[in-house]
């Protein structure tokens, strides 16, 4: 019977298949700028560079980003 139906909440088919992968990739670039550039700040402070440990490291955090969202989602076919 119809009253006895259960609405969903995200629709009558649920989310799309691939859904999170804009969030998944966001947070790969964003988590990995904040871990290499947190570990560049360290060696800042142990070798007194001046911040250019710094900036490498969040360089270094956005190429890795960029390499695991290609390697694990793929390339756009």
């Amino acid at each position: 019977m119809t009253g006895d139906q259960t609405p969903h909440p995200d629709g009558p088919g649920g989310p799309p298949p691939n859904a999170g992968q804009g969030w998944t990739a966001l947070s790969y670039l964003i988590s990995g700028m904040a871990v290499w550039g947190f570990i560049g700040w360290l060696v800042d402070q142990w070798l007194d560079t001046g911040g250019i440990a710094t900036g490498v490291g969040v360089v270094l955090g956005m190429a890795g980003g960029i390499y695991l969202v290609i390697r694990r989602m793929g390339t756009p076919s």
